[in-house]
């Protein structure tokens, strides 16, 4: 559990708040590509912990993030024509480059000195694994933004995308954590005695060991930029089925099902307002570009990729009940709503806007989920009382990690099954 105070801390991250501090220390996604990938196109608000902007691409192919005021009138920019290299406003033509620069400003004098004192506020952006991340901190920013490994591999082998989810962004990022809770929230009914589940990425086998064994033992090893989660349960024969996932800081994490060969799957967590946030969702294979078939699963929601319409919004969610079938539920899966993804959106969506961790019964199984906290917790109060920034936004290759999971004899320590898994003892590399 944590106090009402360290609750506050840990979930809001406004400009004025501690938290919002340390993710402003981080590169963060605010967009798609996708979303702005024509040049020249009309403009889109963004808003990333409780501020907004307006992303564009403009003639060059850069994309511009800037605040959507315009500094005359206080006109929004998004009425303007992002034309020539710049955003032009409706009202008075005033215009502005990616860099927030004033390059025309018709209703005043050539040589006005507003051309060098007028500027438009504006963050650096860079565009990597098919995401646009921006800097939204003080200073210049680090050289690179975290090289997590869906965007190292070409594009023809990630799927990324992303969705909408209606709580705030902490117990989201404790869903990803909490990897106990696939025994119950992602199984069968309990009347089915298969285990095989169409929308999660693992073999009827695997589903199995975790269906039985609901008590998983967890190990966490730091690393550089987070930490490592193991989970062992009972397997076959005297094996242990282990399941691992990676955290990194400050939202970042990896899925724990995949064996070599298969495809990784991770998401990205990025606050919205202290109420909602962005789940940005990328598979990827290293080994083989995706197929059309894989493409089309994806885009209709597996594993943790939900389904979701024009806007990224769940196709289920929290306005229609998730389209939760009773029929369904008696007779195919644990909860009757349909997708991993889903289901997850379900369980924390009920949780309230912002959950209430002073209530908390906490168990052996939550040892991932305090020690996210105690991370972030650490580092929000190490900047805001010490000025220490976070190291580990200076080093982008830090977090090209993998997780997934691995059966090994039960006498076979968790840094051996790392080593047998990944050649590394928490993950480091590609190989």
């Amino acid at each position: 559990m944590l106090s009402a105070a360290d609750n506050e801390l840990l979930t809001r991250t406004g400009p004025a708040t501690p938290m919002g501090a340390y993710f402003r220390h981080f590169w963060q996604p605010v967009a798609l590509s996708a979303q702005v990938a024509e040049r020249d196109a009309v403009p889109i608000h963004v808003t990333v912990m409780n501020q907004t902007w307006l992303c564009f691409r403009d003639s060059n192919g850069r994309v511009g993030l800037v605040s959507p005021r315009c500094p005359h009138r206080g006109a929004d920019l998004v009425w303007g024509r992002n034309e020539e290299c710049g955003l032009r406003c409706a009202y008075h033509g005033w215009k502005f480059d990616v860099d927030g620069k004033a390059v025309d400003l018709p209703n005043v004098e050539p040589d006005s000195a507003l051309y060098r004192n007028v500027k438009l506020k504006a963050h650096p952006t860079r565009e990597f694994g098919d995401i646009v991340w921006a800097w939204l901190g003080p200073g210049e920013p680090p050289a690179g933004v975290p090289e997590l490994e869906f965007g190292l591999v070409p594009a023809t082998h990630r799927f990324v995308t992303k969705k909408l989810q209606q709580c705030n962004w902490a117990q989201t990022m404790e869903g990803a954590l909490d990897t106990a809770h696939f025994s119950f929230l992602h199984m069968p009914a309990p009347s089915v005695r298969s285990n095989d589940n169409p929308d999660a990425p693992a073999d009827e086998r695997r589903l199995r060991w975790i269906r039985d064994d609901p008590r998983p033992k967890f190990q966490i090893v730091p690393h550089d930029c987070g930490f490592i989660i193991g989970a062992s349960r009972a397997a076959d024969g005297g094996d242990l089925y282990w399941r691992t996932s990676q955290f990194m800081l400050p939202a970042h994490a990896t899925t724990p099902s995949t064996l070599p060969g298969e495809t990784y799957f991770g998401y990205t967590f990025v606050p919205i307002t202290d109420e909602d946030c962005w789940i940005y969702t990328y598979a990827w294979n290293p080994a083989r570009p995706l197929t059309n078939a894989e493409r089309e699963k994806f885009a209709t929601g597996h594993g943790v990729i939900a389904e979701v319409d024009k806007d990224y919004v769940p196709l289920r969610n929290k306005a229609n009940g998730y389209l939760r079938d009773i029929e369904d539920m008696r007779h195919r899966s644990f909860t009757g709503v349909k997708g991993v993804a889903e289901q997850d959106a379900m369980v924390q969506e009920s949780q309230g806007a912002i959950v209430d961790r002073s209530q908390e019964i906490l168990t052996p199984t939550d040892m991932a989920v305090v020690r996210f906290r105690s991370s972030l917790l650490e580092g929000a109060r190490a900047l805001r009382d010490h000025g220490i920034a976070p190291a580990s936004a200076a080093t982008p290759a830090a977090y090209t990690l993998r997780s997934g999971s691995w059966i090994a004899p039960a006498s076979t320590p968790f840094s051996e099954v790392m080593m047998q898994r990944f050649g590394d003892p928490v993950g480091r590399g590609v190989n």
